[in-house]
């Protein structure tokens, strides 16, 4: 990862362009630096071409995630690359002791504790109010065997090192601890895999963008991010390279996006 990155959309220049995409996006030094850019672009309207974009489904596969994540009220949990903070809300709404998410982007953070203030004064009683931090996935700044669960949604594509991350990961969680990724993947089926491109590739890039005012070239990146990223099968096999045991796939919306569920070893 670079260091304090050059902010590229306040500069005027988007931060993905047609022929930065027309090679593979991954391969990049500077990926960390454009997506950060990218993000800081769309914060204010992220979560509406969320809700759009998947008709609602997002929410439910982040459910979906906690649980499977086993969340009690003896956990400690972090959500890495929590963007504006719903996965980390729904994770201190299971009930967790400790939740804590971190993100890459100030500008995801200032609208995940806008949200987080809102939800603790609507939530349950007793609910943890999550805390959220800058952060880079594959540099935590966190304790060794500090967390039960480590969450991941969308994120891990977006890293500059996915298998350094994982690392990372493995490092900051107990004895078995249980990490968690939910990523978009290609369905198996032939005829949705054919739907599912016509609309994230050309309908979904055309109808975000003008939602979000974008011009930094994020909603042309994503479909370009996933179709060249690994599969969930490559994921668990960088989890299982980790140290990670009972690696599991649980794929979502046939397949659209599916969860990588991992352990560390007791």
């Amino acid at each position: 990862m670079t260091g304090a990155p050059h902010d590229r959309t306040a500069a005027g220049e988007a931060a993905w362009t047609p022929d930065l995409l027309a090679a593979d996006p991954h391969a990049r030094d500077d990926k960390p630096e454009r997506v950060r850019a990218m993000f800081s672009a769309i914060a204010a309207k992220y979560d509406l071409n969320n809700r759009l974009h998947s008709f609602g489904l997002d929410q439910s596969w982040r459910k979906a995630v906690v649980g499977w994540a086993g969340i009690t009220p003896e956990t400690d949990a972090v959500d890495v690359a929590c963007g504006t903070g719903d996965l980390t809300e729904l994770i201190a709404e299971a009930g967790a002791r400790r939740v804590l998410g971190i993100d890459y982007t100030p500008a995801m953070l200032d609208v995940a504790r806008v949200k987080s203030g809102r939800s603790s004064k609507s939530g349950r009683p007793g609910r943890a109010a999550p805390e959220y931090r800058t952060g880079d996935a594959t540099r935590l700044d966190l304790p060794d065997g500090s967390f039960d669960v480590l969450t991941i949604a969308f994120g891990i594509r977006n890293v500059g090192d996915p298998a350094a991350a994982i690392r990372e990961f493995f490092r900051v969680l107990r004895p078995g601890g249980r990490l968690l990724v939910l990523e978009f993947s290609e369905p198996r089926n032939p005829v949705v895999r054919l739907g599912n491109r016509l609309y994230t590739r050309h309908l979904m890039p055309w109808t975000a963008t003008l939602v979000s005012g974008d011009r930094s070239g994020a909603y042309r990146y994503l479909p370009k991010s996933v179709a060249t990223f690994l599969t969930p099968d490559q994921l668990a096999g960088l989890a299982g390279d980790a140290g990670f045991t009972d690696l599991a796939i649980r794929p979502l919306t046939f397949g659209t996006c599916s969860i990588v569920r991992a352990v560390r070893p007791a």
